[in-house]
């Protein structure tokens, strides 16, 4: 029976470690020691007021949540189980009241003194040395027991044999508690030190991924403007002038390049501005339709609402060419691609619709993870930057897309209506 008492009572002293396992581990509570000293505080005093009678004695578990407190807490969760176990032992009061006292400092007292040593072990060690120092616990409650019996005489139903196999039944499973909830702490930590070295690797996989991006891109067309050089050096009678215009846009090219890695680190807003977002889009169209007639897709504009955009036009403009740009390439000659302007309570809805061959959802999935793209040549890194500057303007972008049946692209934008006669808001215009 005192066994099975005994073991019910585990159950109580090692909620807190599972609770915390499975519920605060992604918590920003996990890592503090308050938090670690309510819930074995309360474990604590729960174990002492569901004591066991029995054998003259009362058996319970009190001590483990203090040694866990004490060693994977720290100082500061120690002393909340601390400050529980003697506010329950004094709403229980009785007799013993004094020797209770005296139990629990003595028992904090040491753990106190082995909290640094511990920390100084691997964590093989740890779980090791906490069953150690579990025996300390142990030793006290004893020591207290014999000294009761001494004082106030008490003679036990039982035989001092049969009191000692009791005394080190209860031993053992206080050990084996305690080992039991030091290895799942470990096995907690462990997690999560994986958890760091993964997300550390992945950066540093990032990082070089990125640096490879950036070494090969700019490359190209620094070897092109390099080739042209080597080439007027050796021949001097040849026309060097038909030359200057490659070099200059091989290396507005890098320049390019370059620009979009800086603005995927931090874009800047040098020039805010207030502009009307139809005339915007207008321009956005009249600039991208060269690219459309060589495909051979019809750019379609509508403006069900004229409305006020106030951010950097340039910026915004890189974001948007970059997303019609997508659309006109990845739509078969004959499709359309329709910009579509739209707005309610203070905010612009710009939608980029195409009719190409759209996307699956394993593709939407990634889209905007670096390096990642559905073309056969380009890094991926366009798409990034442009949802980075969207989201600093404090806008949002979704993609909706089906395999077959083309992409809609909608950006939403803090903004604000424009007095606009209502002939002029809904015009449509289409450009062949």
């Amino acid at each position: 029976m005192l066994a099975e008492k005994l073991l019910l009572q585990m159950l109580i002293v090692l909620a807190p470690v599972l609770f915390y396992s499975v519920l605060l581990e992604k918590s920003r509570w996990a890592e503090s020691p308050y938090l670690s000293g309510i819930l074995n505080g309360a474990a604590a005093s729960l174990s002492l007021l569901f004591s066991f009678y029995e054998y003259g004695i009362y058996w319970d578990l009190r001590y483990i949540p203090l040694v866990l407190a004490v060693l994977y807490g720290g100082t500061k969760a120690g002393l909340i189980v601390f400050a529980s176990l003697l506010l329950t032992r004094t709403y229980l009061g009785g007799d013993t009241l004094v020797y209770g006292y005296i139990a629990i400092f003595l028992a904090l007292s040491v753990l106190l003194l082995v909290y640094r040593k511990f920390w100084k072990c691997t964590p093989d060690k740890r779980w090791k040395m906490a069953i150690v120092i579990g025996f300390w616990p142990v030793i006290v409650q004893l020591c207290i027991l014999f000294a009761i019996v001494e004082e106030k005489q008490i003679i036990f139903p039982v035989t001092w044999y049969q009191l000692t196999m009791y005394c080190v039944l209860f031993g053992c499973i206080q050990i084996i508690g305690v080992g039991c909830a030091a290895i799942l702490n470990e096995s907690i930590i462990e997690r999560s030190y994986m958890k760091i070295e993964i997300q550390r690797a992945e950066k540093l996989n990032t990082i070089g991924e990125l640096a490879a991006s950036i070494a090969h891109e700019v490359r190209n067309p620094l070897t092109v403007v390099k080739g042209f050089l080597q080439l007027m050096e050796r021949d001097q009678t040849l026309n060097s002038k038909q030359y200057i215009p490659l070099v200059l846009s091989e290396l507005g090219r890098a320049e390019s390049i370059i620009s979009d890695y800086l603005n995927f680190a931090k874009p800047e807003f040098r020039k805010m501005e207030k502009f009307n977002a139809a005339d915007f889009l207008h321009d956005l169209a009249l600039l991208l339709n060269p690219l459309a007639l060589k495909n051979g897709v019809v750019i379609e504009e509508i403006y069900k609402k004229s409305v006020l955009l106030y951010t950097d036009k340039s910026q915004l403009k890189q974001a948007l060419v970059n997303m019609v740009k997508n659309a006109i390439e990845a739509t078969d000659q004959g499709g359309k691609v329709s910009i579509i302007l739209e707005g309610s309570n203070a905010e612009a809805f710009i939608t980029i619709k195409d009719t190409g061959k759209g996307m699956s959802e394993e593709q939407l999935e990634r889209i905007g993870t670096l390096f990642y793209t559905t073309k056969d040549k380009g890094t991926g890194l366009g798409t990034v930057v442009s949802l980075r500057i969207i989201e600093s303007m404090n806008g949002t972008v979704q993609y909706d897309s089906k395999k077959g049946k083309g992409t809609v692209v909608t950006v939403t934008l803090p903004a604000e209506e424009s007095q606009v006669e209502q002939d002029q808001v809904t015009k449509e215009l289409v450009h062949n």
